[in-house]
């Protein structure tokens, strides 16, 4: 049986590749750390879990649920973009919950993008922008983004480029991978810009409240008649990556758009899962305070190791990674990182897998305790 030709476009995601072949060492007893992948490693509160748990037992938790969600989720996202951004909107019209954010990159793009459409993509940027992109049968056209220009796009140059035809533009902020934040002048930069040229903004929006003072959306300087989306995730914000919750948040006819598409998809979320996601959601900023606790430890840990592979790095960046330069004269991201693995039993993330523009650069996650970053420290001695 001969696959379908659009799996020619794209290749297995770098993790799965990679992971498994990191299990395979520590299947076969290699003392592996893993520092390469954001997956948080620290429990929800536990007030979480236990709504999650009583919600199991009730009478009708394991039936179909509603595409859209249950309206208290809706209800409590609403208010937690309220609270935390400043931003009304409509829980029955304005947000749809999802299975991750991940699920809504294809959802938008099947909502909006017919074969041949054109989309700006960051470079370095989530590489699943690509990939859904030319899934779907449309073309990444990649937008720069550099150490110089603090890894915001250079507006003046992308006007002189043809952009016919370009319907969509991802962003990424707070950036992921460099930390990079944005500002409300340059949120205003872009929304100008995607006015002009009549492009769909969407901005990927999972990594606010990590090691971040000012959570900034979007649609804070959005106008009523512009045409912006956005994606966030309780992924990281609560400890709840394998729970997969989501939500997109926009005008209600965006929002109709993609709930056509998922409503095709799935058939609905779990039910103790959105009672889980809505005590989370209601958490207080004493959650958020204890977990940047942590991460700042581990950073400072992070740091360390940096520095101790002739790495530098931004201490203003955010988010749940450190992103650093590789020493001069390392030609190849990834060559530095297989011979970490293969003679330390680290593994980090090359800058490649992010684009072009991550050559010369590695990530290190702070998904990983304390302890362990200091016993990868150890081994460089």
């Amino acid at each position: 049986m001969r696959v379908a030709q659009r799996l020619n476009t794209i290749e297995e995601y770098y993790f799965s590749r990679k992971l498994r072949e990191v299990r395979e060492m520590i299947a076969k007893g290699k003392p592996v750390i893993n520092m390469g992948i954001g997956s948080p490693d620290l429990a929800p509160h536990s007030e979480v879990i236990s709504a999650m748990q009583k919600a199991a037992l009730e009478p009708m938790a394991h039936q179909y649920q509603s595409y859209q969600g249950l309206p208290e989720l809706r209800v409590a996202m609403a208010q937690f973009y309220k609270e935390h951004f400043a931003v009304s909107l409509e829980a029955d019209t304005e947000i749809l919950p999802l299975m991750g954010s991940k699920e809504g990159i294809m959802h938008i793009s099947m909502a909006f993008l017919n074969k041949g459409d054109k989309v700006l993509v960051p470079n370095p940027g989530y590489p699943t922008y690509t990939s859904v992109t030319r899934l779907v049968e449309a073309e990444p056209i990649f937008y720069d983004l550099k150490s110089e220009n603090n890894w915001f796009p250079d507006l003046n140059s992308l006007e002189k480029e043809d952009l016919t035809n370009v319907k969509m533009m991802w962003l990424s902020y707070p950036h992921m991978p460099t930390g990079a934040k944005a500002t409300k002048e340059d949120f205003e930069r872009l929304l100008a810009f995607a006015r002009r040229h009549k492009i769909l903004l969407i901005n990927d929006n999972p990594y606010s409240f990590v090691l971040n003072d000012e959570q900034l959306s979007l649609l804070q300087m959005a106008g009523k008649n512009d045409d912006v989306l956005e994606l966030n995730s309780l992924s990281k914000t609560f400890n709840m990556a394998g729970w997969r919750i989501g939500m997109i948040v926009g005008k209600a006819n965006l929002i109709d758009a993609v709930l056509k598409v998922k409503s095709n998809m799935d058939s609905g979320m779990f039910y103790p899962l959105q009672r889980g996601a809505i005590v989370a959601l209601r958490s207080s900023n004493h959650w958020f305070q204890e977990l940047n606790e942590v991460y700042d430890k581990r950073r400072k840990a992070i740091y360390k190791l940096a520095e101790k592979l002739g790495c530098t790095y931004d201490t203003n960046a955010i988010g749940l990674f450190v992103w650093a330069k590789l020493p001069l004269g390392i030609t190849s991201a990834e060559k530095f990182i297989d011979n970490l693995l293969v003679e330390k039993y680290v593994f980090l993330t090359p800058g490649t897998i992010f684009g072009s523009n991550g050559e010369g650069y590695i990530r290190f996650s702070l998904c990983v305790s304390e302890e362990k970053i200091m016993e990868a420290l150890s081994r460089f001695n």
